[in-house]
């Protein structure tokens, strides 16, 4: 089964806390993921930024959307319990409670934003307010990361269109570049020894695992379009030979055949292929190639202040 959304975990919550109890937010999460028999792996998804998992988020947002509406109360930090106006809307027998529903108190419109300045009546944008009560409903949190993937991703592609304009002498440096910047070789000097060029628009070399030198690997870097297979891995391992290496590192612009990962995994040499995608997911990683243009940061209470209170 796929992970609820917020909206069709309110009722189930609902119901959980009539007993009357107080109920921490872990304990309703651990009650939820028991509730819709949800499997380990459904439990370890995580959002986009990995901070967080995706269900514990729902339920928090769940938790939120309810205290907002009145139907939870906090009696104490972090712990919830159900309120007369929650006793009164389980008794309505709702088949699922939505944000449409929660609607009829006025605590909730004003929380989801249904009180507008009359200056702001001809702004357009999508709200929470604008959520579907069917559906996938996800959290404003999930909404903002999931956007900054798919960011991330149009970043990735222009990236690596621009990397396969470049000169073959700029992808030189810009390899040597990335691979000091991940912590290899000395010095930007002497990141990557180069040992020769082919003439395909692609550099060898031998780079230090450490700054003393203690191992090495053999690196192939291609700024290809085509293809590589696992005949152009073969011929890359046949080559670690001859540099006194059993390490190596190919890069290539392109992607690799499903014959090349099988082929890597089966041989004693540990050999580490990155295609164009990954490539240039690195060059984000350690800020080669691109810059800062917004900085969003994302806030929440800090509970270890509030302990001694």
């Amino acid at each position: 089964m796929t992970i609820p959304d917020f909206q069709s975990i309110m009722l189930p919550l609902l119901q959980y806390a009539s007993d009357g109890k107080e109920h921490s937010l872990q304990e309703m999460t651990d009650a939820m993921a028991d509730r819709f028999h949800l499997s380990d792996d459904e439990l370890k998804e995580l959002l986009p930024s990995g901070q967080q998992a995706v269900f514990a988020n729902r339920t928090g947002w769940a938790v939120s959307h309810l205290k907002k509406a009145g139907v939870f109360s906090t009696p104490r930090r972090a712990y919830y319990v159900l309120t007369k106006r929650g006793q009164d809307l389980l008794a309505q027998n709702h088949e699922r409670i939505t944000m449409k529903i929660l609607k009829q108190y006025p605590e909730y419109i004003e929380f989801i934003g249904g009180k507008k300045k009359s200056q702001e009546k001809d702004i357009k944008s999508v709200s929470i307010e604008d959520e579907p009560d069917t559906g996938n409903s996800i959290s404003p949190l999930e909404i903002i990361e999931n956007e900054f993937e798919n960011l991330l991703e149009q970043l990735s592609n222009d990236l690596l269109d621009t990397i396969k304009s470049c000169s073959p002498s700029f992808f030189e440096k810009m390899v040597a570049e990335l691979l000091f910047k991940m912590g290899y070789g000395g010095s930007r000097q002497d990141a990557v020894k180069a040992i020769g060029k082919s003439g395909d628009e692609g550099v060898d070399g031998i780079i230090k695992e450490d700054r003393l030198g203690l191992d090495v690997a053999y690196i192939q870097a291609k700024r290809w379009s085509k293809t590589v297979g696992r005949p152009e891995i073969q011929q890359f391992v046949g080559a670690l030979q001859g540099q006194k290496s059993r390490k190596g590192i190919f890069i290539t612009t392109s992607s690799f055949t499903k014959e090349a990962y099988d082929y890597v995994s089966k041989i004693d040499n540990r050999v580490v292929l990155i295609d164009g995608k990954q490539l240039a997911q690195l060059m984000i990683e350690h800020d080669l190639g691109v810059s800062p243009m917004i900085t969003y940061s994302i806030k929440k209470i800090d509970t270890d202040f509030f302990a001694g209170e």
